[in-house]
């Protein structure tokens, strides 16, 4: 891969927009996805699938930080959420906030970059939506672009690397208008912190989603899906 981009991809709602997003810019695309210990695992498989169904080459990083790192999504012991507003209610960062795990992923990333010359890297990265997650943040990217161009052969003379955050300045609801626009495809993508293809409809990002839907006044494309196969 000389050219195009890379996505950083779990499957839900903000990287597939920003997958779409990146499929009317650059060519080639390739995904990157990261296996690492979450809960809500299924979100692997559910990436896989979707870059399959796109004809993008997708690798998948295996990073188990389970016990390593402490967060709910890591099944640490402590609870998750029912709700964005019960989320919120908890001092500092919320407990499904994985330490600098965004820093992790583009460190990654762009050193999958370096290694298959593109420099290119495309996020899902909502500060709006998702304000209490340190590593979302505009500063936060300028200071990571910075070091990454630092850290890498940019800083000896190669191509300088820009990471994209298309997303970072829209709520959810604009997100999904923007990947409707673009003929995204949410009947596959998963949000639910809880691990199952069939969401728990009480979890912060299950919250956030459902809202979203509502105020566009249309149902959940995977919320439809699930039910015409069955499996609600």
């Amino acid at each position: 891969m000389k050219a195009g981009a890379i996505v950083l991809f779990s499957g839900g709602i903000d990287s597939t927009t920003a997958l779409y997003w990146a499929r009317e810019r650059f060519a080639p695309l390739r995904t990157l996805v990261f296996a690492y210990g979450q809960r809500h695992g299924i979100e692997v498989a559910m990436a896989r699938q979707a870059s399959a169904r796109l004809g993008i080459e997708c690798d998948v990083v295996e990073m188990p930080l389970r016990g390593l790192l402490s967060s709910a999504l890591l099944a640490d012991g402590r609870p998750i959420a029912a709700s964005l507003a019960e989320s919120r209610r908890e001092p500092g960062p919320p407990s499904t906030y994985v330490p600098f795990r965004n820093g992790i992923f583009l460190a990654i990333a762009a050193a999958y970059g370096e290694s298959h010359g593109c420099r290119r890297l495309v996020t899902g990265f909502n500060s709006v939506d998702s304000p209490d997650y340190p590593d979302t943040s505009a500063a936060f990217v300028r200071k990571m672009t910075a070091a990454v161009n630092e850290g890498s052969s940019a800083g000896k003379g190669g191509g300088r690397f820009r990471i994209h955050t298309p997303l970072a300045c829209l709520n959810k609801r604009e997100i999904i208008a923007l990947g409707l626009d673009l003929g995204a495809d949410y009947s596959h993508s998963v949000s639910c912190y809880r691990g199952s293809e069939v969401p728990c409809l009480r979890c912060p990002s299950c919250d956030i989603r459902s809202r979203a839907f509502a105020e566009l006044g249309m149902e959940d494309p995977l919320l439809l899906r699930l039910r015409q196969e069955g499996k609600t």
